[in-house]
């Protein structure tokens, strides 16, 4: 056969295999390549590429190995993948995938912390998450807020209850700061366009105030009728009389019911024994009840009691209040009385 036939040929045959080579190319870096369920993939600092891929064929990423490595190192992308914990949904195709990884769009997750918990409470569900790097789990509860570089030497009401988005391995410290940071930013601001005349005098016993608040009422229009209520209270230099704040004070001992030696036992948080606030927030509060602790309504009520349907009746004297409680409280063992 003469040579030009062969070199045709062979011309012709490496057309078909360039052809053929091109397209599989495009079919495995522009076809989906995950099916059925979102797969999730960790990158450690320091993986190889190959290490990546291998990763990927192993969650049954339907890769193509060779040509995946071949996209990532055509424009030096094998250089520039992010470590981190990816989510991979169905649809995605290796470019997508690549993508993800050079963006460093790693998986977002998600730790709630709700209004008027404490911060046990709020410890509790940092130590039990799982992809949060726990760094504080022997730290003294007394000791938090130097972790932290906080002035204060108590940690309760120090952050703001809020969903907070982390990746994993994010440290406790790195949410609390951001927990801690989002309260002075809503506290500086609702302090700045505070009421005047009010019985507190720095924002700290803002929050104070406002975890009571917190504690009291889950009913929006109540917030500033209860912070009426507490702030004429402490102008009048009555005390405050509200049981969260010796719930609170009693701490492991409490076991659903307040008596009354537990009314009259002095601690730090007896707001039966003595006149102001405690010394510490006794909860996590909102925004609505540091804006209500900070705009209190305008009235003549001292007196408040629950009606059992998480409202209350306010009073303005004690005989009126004494009747509300004998309609509603009276035949309960917990009774909101501030009748003394």
């Amino acid at each position: 056969m003469p040579v030009n036939k062969i070199i045709g040929y062979l011309l012709i045959g490496l057309s078909y295999f360039g052809g053929w080579l091109w397209m599989d190319y495009e079919s495995a870096i522009r076809n989906p390549i995950v099916f059925e369920k979102t797969v999730t993939i960790d990158i450690e600092k320091g993986d190889s590429l190959k290490q990546i891929t291998n990763k990927l064929v192993a969650q049954n990423v339907k890769i193509k190995p060779f040509w995946f490595k071949f996209l990532a190192k055509i424009n030096g992308e094998n250089k520039k993948i992010k470590s981190g914990e990816y989510e991979l949904t169905k649809g995605l195709t290796a470019k997508d995938i690549l993508a993800l990884f050079v963006q460093g769009k790693v998986k977002q997750h998600a730790i709630t912390f709700p209004e008027g918990w404490n911060f046990k409470q709020l410890r509790h569900e940092l130590d039990a998450n799982p992809y949060i790097e726990h760094t504080l789990q022997s730290v003294p509860f007394e000791m938090i807020p130097a972790k932290l570089g906080i002035s204060q030497n108590h940690p309760e009401g120090l952050f703001f209850p809020d969903t907070y988005f982390f990746v994993k391995h994010t440290t406790d410290i790195v949410i609390l700061k951001h927990a801690y940071t989002k309260m002075q930013i809503i506290l500086e601001q609702e302090w700045q366009g505070r009421a005047e005349n009010l019985p507190i005098t720095t924002p700290y016993q803002a929050v104070c105030l406002a975890s009571i608040i917190e504690k009291e009422t889950a009913a929006p229009l109540e917030r500033a009728q209860i912070a009426g209520v507490f702030s004429r209270r402490l102008q009048q230099n009555m005390m405050l009389q509200t049981d969260p704040t010796v719930i609170y004070g009693m701490g492991e001992t409490y076991q659903g019911n307040i008596k009354t030696a537990d009314l009259k036992k002095p601690t730090p948080y007896n707001t039966y024994t003595f006149k102001g606030l405690p010394p510490t927030p006794i909860a996590m509060a909102g925004r609505e009840a540091i804006h209500a602790a900070l705009h209190p309504d305008v009235s003549d009520t001292l007196y408040f009691v629950a009606k059992g349907d998480g409202t209350h009746v306010f009073s303005e004297n004690l005989d009126t209040h004494n009747a509300a409680v004998e309609i509603y409280q009276r035949h309960k063992n917990e009774a909101i009385r501030f009748d003394r």
